[in-house]
């Protein structure tokens, strides 16, 4: 073997590691769900059996965790995509005095970690009596993804083109309707992007629901998995299995109802001739 093939074959090498490190959680979770014995080690069950999903699917605590997870993670999906889309038309659109500093502010606030502002995040939810409130989590998870929000609606809305919106002016359109009738349906496909960006992130959110919400029947699903996890090293493997699976349906639903659009891409086509 040549030093030139060996030095070809490493990034594949590499890879095919990194490949098999990540697939194999992602197997143990299969086989352990339908396996009614499962255990920490990573087998393929002797016999399939929906024991433990019928188990997790029965118990009403699980189903509540579902369901207020979904609420509070499409809830502010919802409101990230409204409010980064009317933050970032001005930053697109204006030539504005401080429009270089403000965006920077934004940059760095996506790389600020969420634990460096709990404490203070609590404080105030103590004080405006929001502590164990579904909607006050929803509105601090939109407020903590807003700024990723507003940098990528930013650069999906400077590909719209600005002729575009100035012939919908012409026509005696106002700025808001112009951005409700021309932009918006043109950046359905980045809209969709970000929805899928934010909601996958609440979804997974530990944290926040667990320091903000106190009452055990309000906690989501990112929360309520920890009761697989028994005293003194007692792990429902099956059942932890199962949950896995099932906790990872909803983003892939949402993936699958947007995939179309977001397939669709930035297509203008002739919008702009003539």
């Amino acid at each position: 073997m040549t030093r030139r093939t060996l030095e070809k074959m490493i990034p594949y090498i590499v890879l095919s590691f990194l490949g098999v490190v990540f697939l194999l959680p992602l197997l143990w979770i299969l086989f352990s769900s339908f396996d009614p014995h499962a255990t920490v080690s990573l087998k393929v069950p002797k016999t399939i059996s929906m024991e433990n999903f019928a188990s997790v699917l029965a118990d009403k605590t699980n189903q509540r965790s579902l369901l207020i997870g979904v609420f509070l993670s499409l809830g502010q999906a919802m409101i990230t995509v409204v409010a980064a889309t009317l933050a970032a038309y001005p930053l697109s659109r204006y030539q504005l005095k401080y429009k270089k500093p403000f965006l920077l502010t934004i940059l760095f606030m996506t790389s600020l970690p969420i634990t460096a502002v709990m404490v203070p995040v609590y404080q105030l939810f103590m004080f405006l009596n929001l502590q164990d409130s579904l909607l006050g989590t929803m509105l601090f998870l939109a407020s903590s993804s807003l700024p990723y929000a507003i940098w990528m609606t930013k650069n999906f809305m400077d590909a719209v083109p600005l002729e575009l919106e100035e012939s919908a002016w012409i026509d005696g359109a106002s700025v808001l309707k112009g951005l409700q009738k021309v932009v918006a349906p043109l950046m359905i496909p980045g809209m969709f992007t970000v929805a899928i960006f934010t909601f996958t992130l609440s979804w997974g959110n530990f944290f926040v629901p667990y320091i903000l919400i106190q009452s055990p029947e309000k906690l989501p699903a990112s929360v309520t998995i920890y009761q697989f996890f028994g005293q003194y090293g007692m792990v429902e493997y099956g059942k932890l299995a199962a949950f896995s699976l099932i906790y990872t349906i909803p983003p892939i639903i949402l993936y699958m109802i947007s995939q179309r659009f977001m397939s669709e891409g930035f297509s203008f086509g002739g919008a702009t001739k003539g």
